[in-house]
């Protein structure tokens, strides 16, 4: 899939937008806060439904606008093409695509998923499991039709366990739910273990391209590995009464990282840190294309940040490497490291305001 125009309308410093964008690398230049990283943003946000930046939808509105509007025309591989779009203000979230209303951010997922590198990447090594869940059920969803439903009936179940464990009533009504909970969580949790064994070595190969040495993950399913999650539900009861929450399952799954078997997070370097994660990200991207998800859109938000040139070079040379259409922003869209990006439109930003490049 790749994104080949966008129309956009009061998103963040953007006031108005039309643009044709080529099929494999447009590149995007810009003074600090005029209004590149919103661009890459708005894309986002058509095929996630959310922001990278922020989990407040309502600060992405314009200053003084009632709404945002977002369209694009994303074109498949066959050379079809899809209408996508988002309408987001005080009447709510509104997704159409293909001409229909759109059911969930699920479904818009797959009409153009997206993926972003940004300054702020190296969360996912630094913060807490939720991020790195995030970014496997990510890949999982896009090769594995079926994971969704499995997640929906996972977090149902547990929303209401929990509801139940909260009221502190019957102790038979909290353990109804138990079923459930076993009967989803473990083809969650099976899902997840099938696409780690394909992504782990891919993000190994990455992380020897961008650290000179191996990204080792490791996939805690959320319960002890020996131990059955019936039985792990029994033996964590008293302290799930206690607490009002449930403490073993999928929704506990982390990935361990380690950067030539040292722990990521012990790493000073915050370089270090973000092409660890660019790793993961870039790595992710590369199985999804083996295991056939659709070609996905790319966001680089400064690459230059935070790295030197030998770093910068290597991180671009992957990049540039992944079959995915690339949108890349630069201070200066002159540095060497630059120059294999294969562009096919440059674009410059000025206070919100965007015109195309010869």
């Amino acid at each position: 899939m790749s994104l080949r125009r966008l129309e956009v309308r009061d998103f963040r410093c953007i006031p108005t937008a039309d643009l044709d964008f080529d099929a494999r690398c447009n590149l995007i230049s810009g003074a600090n806060a005029s209004g590149k990283t919103s661009l890459l943003e708005a894309i986002y946000f058509l095929g996630r439904g959310r922001s990278f930046r922020t989990p407040r939808n309502e600060t992405l509105i314009r200053k003084g606008a009632d709404e945002l509007l977002l369209s694009g025309r994303v074109e498949a591989a066959s050379g079809a093409t899809k209408a996508v779009g988002i309408r987001y203000g005080r009447t709510g979230f509104e997704a159409r695509a293909g001409g229909r209303a759109v059911g969930g951010l699920a479904e818009l997922a797959t009409v153009m998923p997206v993926q972003a590198i940004d300054p702020e990447v190296h969360h996912l090594v630094e913060q807490g499991p939720h991020e790195r869940r995030r970014y496997l059920d990510w890949g999982v969803f896009h090769v594995e039709p079926s994971f969704v439903e499995h997640w929906r009936r996972y977090q149902r179940a547990l929303r209401q366990r929990n509801a139940a464990l909260r009221a502190q009533g019957d102790p038979a009504v909290v353990r109804a739910w138990d079923p459930e909970i076993v009967e989803a969580g473990l083809a969650l949790a099976s899902s997840r273990r099938r696409y780690f064994e394909h992504l782990q070595p891919m993000v190994v190969t990455t992380g020897r391209r961008l650290l000179g040495a191996p990204v080792d993950l490791t996939l805690s399913q959320g319960w002890a590995q020996d131990v059955a999650l019936e039985e792990a539900l029994d033996q964590a009861w008293v302290r799930d009464r206690e607490r009002g929450v449930t403490h073993v399952g999928p929704h506990r799954a982390d990935i361990g990282i380690r950067v030539g078997g040292e722990f990521a997070k012990h790493r000073v370097s915050r370089g270090q840190q973000k092409l660890t994660a660019a790793a993961m990200l870039l790595g992710q991207l590369q199985c999804d294309a083996t295991l056939g998800s659709p070609t996905a859109t790319l966001l680089v938000d400064d690459p230059a940040a935070e790295l030197d040139q030998d770093n910068l070079q290597a991180l671009i040379s992957v990049v540039v490497g992944l079959p995915a259409q690339l949108f890349v922003t630069a201070l200066d869209p002159d540095l060497a490291a630059l120059k294999g990006l294969p562009v096919g439109r440059r674009f410059h930003v000025e206070h919100g305001k965007i015109g195309g490049l010869l």
